[in-house]
C-alpha cells in the first residue's frame, strides 16, 4: 500500500505559480515602501486625523483600531496584487524592468571603481 501519491509530487505548476506569488509579493512590497513613499506619507497623515476624530468617540482603542486597519489595508494591496499578477500568469522573470530578478550568470557590466582612473593604467 502506497500512502503518498508521486502525480501529487511531481506537478511543478503548483511550486511554479507559489514561488511567482511570493517573488510577486516581495517586489510588491518594496516598490510599495520605495517607491510609493508619497502613498506612505498620504496614508499616515490620513490616519493621523481618523485617530483625531475616533479619539472623541473611542478614546483608549482609536490608535490601535487605526493602526491595525492602516496595517491590514496595506498587506491587502500587496497580497491581492500578487495573487491578481500571479493568476493572470505573469512571470516576474519575464519583466524587464525588473533585471535583478533574471540572475545572469555573466553580467554585460563590468564594475569602475572612483580611484580607477588614476591606478588602472600602472603597472606594476
Amino acid at each position: 500500500m502506497q500512502l503518498v501519491d508521486r502525480q501529487n509530487w511531481s506537478n511543478k505548476d503548483s511550486f511554479t505559480s507559489l514561488k511567482s506569488f511570493l517573488i510577486w509579493a516581495l517586489t510588491l512590497t518594496v516598490s510599495f515602501l520605495v517607491v510609493g513613499f508619497p502613498l506612505v506619507f498620504l496614508l499616515a497623515t490620513i490616519g493621523v486625523l481618523m485617530v483625531i476624530i475616533l479619539h472623541s468617540v473611542i478614546p483608549a482603542s482609536a490608535v490601535l483600531l487605526v493602526t491595525g486597519a492602516l496595517v491590514i489595508l496595506n498587506l491587502l494591496i500587496v497580497i491581492l496584487g500578487a495573487a491578481i499578477l500571479t493568476f493572470k500568469g505573469i512571470n516576474p522573470t519575464e519583466i524587464a524592468w525588473l533585471s535583478w530578478l533574471h540572475g545572469d550568470a555573466e553580467p554585460s557590466y563590468e564594475s569602475r571603481y572612483a580611484s580607477c582612473p588614476l591606478t588602472c593604467s600602472l603597472n606594476q
